[in-house]
């Protein structure tokens, strides 16, 4: 009766870890606390597992910020910056490279494949120089042990350890950080050794980047690092893990192919082809833990289905060789079911969380070896069956409108250029015209109207005065500033994504269901578990209300439907692209409503446009394809005269500019002002580009004021690549975690500066 789990959540099911690390950041606690906290989160986890029954329980999968840091810190890689020198890697050395210090920045954090979490990026050099500084690893193990329960350390894999990597600044074009692979494996062998004579048995290696497209030179690099490491095997069991994607051919045999490993573990849930290259051959005498109840999403096992996968495989591997397992780490699901009490008892039967998942795991494995719990599978039948015949999954209508997208491309009438002219006649804006983002500070003040309104503390009419009250005050400071698209500042909204979730049909909320996005910052993703449709007008109200405050334009503000999409837990019982086109027929009609209020320019944010994107490129196209014209849908009936604007974090978009451009927006505004270069370089190289673009001038995620002069020279910078008839200034993402007293000098030397600009190109013409 084989069962393993691949890793598990840390924040603890009511964010303890969260709450732990903040107070001892804030200097409110000690270290010895947080250390506390954290040891009883992981004896209490260890101990979960084991009371369920599970066979190989993961060690290691813990981390005070992230598993890629503390591999980091296990090799001794730490950037020359942070002046250490060597010994054991303390919580100073360790959080200055997580969140920097007060002198110094922190290092790059960059998504986790295509997850909502972040990893610290590991900057390596030509003379980095690796040494054993971090025995977390072991420490856990033993800590488990004495609390009785024998794990399975986890370690990062060294290849995908150093493709993870990026070069260090400086550091020669040629080099490949993959080149260190003869420094890092002397640290992983003194690792084993020090676990083999703590007495584990097992040992994990996660190598996700199997699943990526690989050169075979970096796969050699599989081969090569393995045939080292096999001597330091010898007496153990080791387990390679990959998840997140099918693992192509190529990278099966040579995986399959390493010497010295007892067992290979792959996502079946998101891997469906790695299924039928397992049945097609798979080394004899060889473990097969089998990823079939998923780590990504909220919904429980159907376990006839995984039941059925499970015997075939049985059929291949052999009875005593094939262990159930989870698709990932369940660290990026919600924690556990039983601390949600708001949820009714029929969405409810739909779900498992981390802690559900955990049993589901064993009830497969005993089910494999025959003693299957009947209860426990008819329940399960039941709640899957109740789920396909549920009134409140299925509408009608929404199918047959998302059906009747099919073969239109849904663009507007008329090009970019005649549109902008079009606009420009109603709008009347001065050349290089400023704007913000969205949102404005959120004071703790407008945090407890919004808290006292949802607990019923006070009524609408108090809620709507106060909220009017900062709508106005936040419309006042724009005008004083001279700004010249206003923003009514969002103070309703809570989140970009669970404000329009709660008007819309089809989503369910969570009181608990956070999962960790980076460090000590959670996210509570809505659920989709519905079709998508818009009962009535969400934003129309406030926009209308603040419009009403001024005679410049007040930009209407709404979340675009691939954004809501992969910001949520989606529905897995019909196909992503189906659930993003019912929430842009959705957007579609709040776009049209706050046209016909009269509000002349409409934001449809994609921030998450880039995050959706398939790990393997030849999966790119149709995702592109379906997200962008899931954009267009939202806005392609409305006059020319209506501006439409979307805003996009910077995340690598060059590659994706084409469809960016296809997205047809008037004006795009973009997060890049910690990649200035980066992002223009790709205008340089001769990209044609003719709707309006603001990158951002300044990075509001700092509380650095910048000055007029640098904001000046950013903008000057933009038009040496960009025409000043397209140009933009705004700052580069919603201002809503800042203070007044950053925000206030900041726009106001942002404004200086178009003018200042202003001036010069009407003297140059």
């Amino acid at each position: 009766m084989a069962s393993h789990i691949v890793g598990y959540p840390r924040m603890g099911p009511k964010r303890e870890l969260k709450f732990a690390l903040e107070s001892f950041w804030d200097g409110k606690s000690s270290a010895n606390d947080l250390q506390k906290v954290s040891a009883d989160l992981r004896s209490s986890i260890w101990k979960q597992m084991s009371d369920a029954g599970i066979k190989y329980i993961p060690s290691n999968t813990f981390s005070y910020y992230d598993q890629v840091l503390d591999t980091t810190a296990m090799l001794g890689a730490v950037p020359k910056r942070y002046g250490w020198n060597g010994g054991e890697i303390g919580f100073d050395t360790y959080f200055s490279m997580a969140r920097g210090n007060a002198t110094l920045p922190a290092m790059e954090m960059t998504k986790w494949f295509d997850t909502n979490y972040h990893f610290i990026v590991p900057e390596l050099s030509p003379d980095t120089a690796f040494s054993y500084s971090s025995h977390k690893a072991v420490t856990e193990y033993k800590e488990a042990k004495a609390l009785g329960v024998d794990t399975v350390p986890v370690l990062i894999g060294p290849v995908s350890y150093l493709l993870l990597s990026k070069p260090e600044k400086g550091a020669e074009k040629c080099f490949s950080t993959l080149s260190l692979l003869d420094k890092v494996l002397p640290v992983y062998k003194e690792v084993i050794a020090e676990l083999k004579a703590a007495g584990a048995s097992w040992i994990q290696f996660d190598e996700p980047t199997l699943v990526l497209d690989l050169e075979s030179d970096k796969l050699q690099a599989f081969t090569k690092a393995y045939s080292e490491l096999e001597s330091s095997f010898s007496g153990l069991n080791v387990l390679v893990v990959s998840y997140f994607a099918d693992v192509p051919a190529e990278a099966y045999k040579t995986l399959t192919g390493l010497n010295g490993i007892s067992g290979f573990g792959f996502d079946l849930v998101r891997g469906t082809k790695t299924l039928d290259l397992v049945k097609s051959g798979f080394p004899s005498g060889k473990y097969l833990f089998a990823g079939v109840v998923d780590g990504r999403n909220i919904w429980a096992n159907d376990l006839t289905v995984s039941l059925d996968t499970l015997n075939a495989l049985e059929a291949v591997v052999g009875k005593d060789k094939l262990v159930v397992s989870t698709s990932c780490s369940l660290m990026h699901t919600a924690v556990d079911l039983v601390n949600e009490t708001k949820l009714d008892d029929e969405i409810k039967s739909w779900l498992a969380f981390a802690a559900q998942k955990v049993v589901e795991v064993n009830a497969l494995a005993k089910a494999l070896a025959g003693q299957k719990d009947e209860a426990f599978f008819s329940a399960n039948a039941a709640a899957q069956a109740s789920r396909k015949s549920s009134p409140r999954v299925t509408n009608e209508e929404v199918q047959k409108a998302a059906a009747a997208l099919r073969g239109s491309d849904h663009r507007r009438a008329t090009n970019v250029s005649a549109r902008l002219d079009a606009q420009q006649k109603k709008l009347n804006l001065p050349i290089l015209p400023t704007t913000t983002i969205g949102s404005f500070p959120q004071t703790i003040e407008l945090r407890r109207v919004r808290r006292e309104y949802k607990a019923k503390k006070i009524s609408e009419e108090e809620y709507v005065k106060a909220i009017k009250e900062e709508i106005s005050k936040v419309v006042k400071l724009q005008e004083e500033l001279d700004i010249d698209v206003l923003v009514h500042g969002e103070p309703e909204r809570n989140d970009m994504v669970e404000y329009f979730g709660e008007q819309l049909s089809g989503f369910a909320f969570t009181a608990n269901g956070w999962v960790q996005s980076y460090g000590s910052r959670c996210v509570k993703p809505p659920i989709i578990y519905g079709d998508v449709s818009r009962p009535k007008a969400m934003t129309v109200f406030w926009s209308s209300m603040a419009q009403s405050m001024t005679s410049r334009p007040m930009k209407g503000m709404l979340t675009g439907p691939v954004t809501i999409l992969n910001w949520s837990f989606v529905r897995n019982d019909q196909p992503r692209f189906e659930t993003c086109y019912q929430i842009a027929l959705a957007i579609k009609k709040e776009v049209e409503d706050l046209e016909a209020a009269g509000i002349n320019v409409i934001q449809i944010d994609e921030a998450a446009l880039r995050e959706g994107l398939p790990l393997r490129k030849s999966e790119h196209a149709f995702y592109l394809d379906w997200a962008v014209h899931s954009f267009r849908i939202t806005n392609c009936e409305i006059k020319d005269t209506t501006q439409i604007h979307t805003h996009m974090c910077y995340s690598n978009f060059n590659d994706i500019i084409h469809s960016i451009i296809d997205m047809d927006a008037d004006v795009i505004t973009i997060e890049n002002s910690r990649s200035d270069e980066k992002l223009l370089s790709v205008f340089r190289e001769g990209v044609k580009y003719g709707a309006g673009i603001g990158p951002g001038v300044y990075d509001i995620h700092s509380p650095r004021i910048p000055s007029t002069e640098e904001i000046a020279d950013r903008i000057n910078k933009m038009l040496a690549v960009l025409e000043s008839n397209i140009l933009w200034v705004n700052p580069d993402c919603g201002l809503k975690t800042r203070k007044y007293a950053e925000v206030n000098p900041a726009l106001t030397n942002m404004v200086a500066a178009a003018k200042q600009l202003r001036k010069e190109l009407s003297s140059a013409k």
